[in-house]
């Protein structure tokens, strides 16, 4: 072993102290209130909405110009107040996906568009064609619907015919429904969940009630007069509490028919 080995594994040690990463109390490093401490009040407006009033028009772009801000690790949608909501009013969120598994040989502007157009409106494609590439990704700004499901993957056919899975991974995007994969509901509430337990519900409700009338049926599937008389020519009459067919009439019929 060489004395310069031997004098590096000398200095190793198994017990390497661990010292912590120091953040700095800066707001550059703290995303609480958007960076904004002092300059921005909060109103509740809902159980679901809040109005932030800004000082400057400057904050306000600013915060706007950042893309999805986060609250307890879900995405909150913002928007510019309006005295009259527009349709989709908060319904859209500006989100910054990285575009992976993309063979090298496309990476090109007008592919990128195009595959960013399936997770929703591309607004920016953070890539140059005359620079180099140091990320095994490509990042790109969308719109993304929140009632739209977060896509993982799409197959892409390349002009030689063959198929490659692109994967999308979407920055600052924690939590979700881990159902249906959308950004407004956990998945405890999730409508398509509901559903389903709803429509189960109803299918053992309904085999329970024909259970039941399978077994109040007076003619039953066994009996000699089933498929001869209807089940509502027998039984009580309801207007005058008196058999339809005598009992007596029923069992003669039983034992000639």
């Amino acid at each position: 072993m060489s004395a310069a080995m031997d004098r590096a594994m000398m200095a190793m040690s198994i017990e390497e102290e661990d010292v912590p990463v120091e953040i700095p109390n800066r707001p550059e490093y703290n995303s609480k209130e958007m960076g904004k401490a002092g300059r921005i009040r909060g109103v509740v407006v809902s159980n679901e909405r809040f109005q932030f009033f800004f000082k400057t028009e400057h904050d306000l772009e600013e915060i706007l110009e950042k893309g999805v801000q986060t609250s307890n690790e879900w995405a909150v949608a913002m928007e510019r107040w309006v005295e009259k909501e527009p349709v989709g009013f908060l319904q859209f969120v500006p989100i910054w996906d990285q575009i992976r598994n993309l063979p090298p040989n496309y990476y090109r502007s007008q592919t990128i568009w195009d595959i960013g157009d399936v997770l929703g409106k591309v607004q920016e494609i953070a890539f140059d064609e005359s620079k180099n590439q140091s990320h095994p990704y490509v990042r790109i700004k969308v719109i993304f619907d929140v009632a739209r499901p977060l896509r993982k993957t799409k197959l892409v056919n390349l002009p030689d015919g063959e198929q490659k899975i692109v994967t999308f991974f979407y920055e600052k995007i924690q939590k979700r429904c881990y159902n249906c994969q959308r950004l407004n509901h956990e998945k405890d509430v999730c409508p398509l969940i509901i559903r389903e337990r709803q429509d189960k519900a109803a299918i053992r409700k309904e085999k329970y009630l024909a259970a039941k009338r399978e077994a109040e049926l007076i003619l039953a599937p066994d009996d000699p007069l089933f498929g001869v008389l209807k089940e509502d020519q027998v039984g009580v009459n309801p207007l005058t509490g008196r058999p339809k067919i005598d009992p007596a009439v029923l069992e003669d019929m039983r034992y000639y028919w």
